[in-house]
């Protein structure tokens, strides 16, 4: 259970990535009074956990009503989670953990982000439900596994709610070179974790024997 908790915990750093959802919430609320951030940044927490824990909970069985196989999902969340992991180590912004410019654009123009683009896609993005999706399906229907997966989620929602909540005085403390060092760190573990779901994923589909 502690090597579920420590990858589940890794992989929702990454995907879900809370020292970027802090920036980009900082920058986008700016000119918003703290009362304000603090309602936008609880609500789209709450949301995005909601979004997540369903997946989590019953995205396997989504899955299979329409037909795709445990093996198709590992080998999928595995490549996902590997174009994230590059773009982590190389410092650059992907569709899956992050908006795009046009996305960006727009929500600059909006009162409220806290449903667009905070709760989705920045905590919700496809990075994200795919990780939640593969990470239960892993424990193969063990409560106690699930339990420790969505715990650790649950963890990781948090961070990214106290990081939102501080996110002015992270960046000021940290500087842009420390974050970007860190970022770096977990995506190269991530990169190594979603190989080795490929792999787990080729395997069990039987296409080498």
């Amino acid at each position: 259970m502690f090597e579920t908790a420590i990858v589940a915990l890794a992989t929702f750093f990454a995907t879900i990535g809370p020292l970027d959802v802090a920036a980009l919430f900082a920058a986008l609320t700016h000119q918003n009074s703290a009362a304000e951030r603090r309602s936008m940044a609880l609500k789209g927490t709450l949301i995005g956990t909601a979004i997540l824990l369903f997946f989590a909970l019953l995205g396997e069985a989504v899955l299979q009503h329409l037909g795709i196989s445990l093996a198709a999902l590992r080998t999928a969340g595995g490549i996902l989670l590997l174009l994230i992991a590059i773009d982590m180590v190389f410092a650059r912004q992907s569709g899956g953990t992050a908006t795009t410019r046009d996305e960006n654009m727009e929500a600059a123009q909006k009162q409220d982000i806290s449903v667009f683009p905070l709760a989705m896609p920045l905590i919700a993005g496809p990075g994200a439900i795919g990780a939640s999706i593969l990470l239960v399906a892993e424990t193969e229907g063990d409560r106690l596994g699930i339990a420790v997966v969505v715990a650790a989620l649950l963890a990781i929602l948090l961070l990214t709610l106290i990081l939102m909540l501080a996110a002015g005085q992270l960046q000021r403390y940290l500087g842009v070179t420390l974050l970007h060092v860190i970022s770096r760190v977990v995506g190269v573990l991530l990169a190594a974790l979603a190989v080795q779901f490929i792999f787990d994923g080729i395997g069990a589909s039987g296409l080498i024997s």
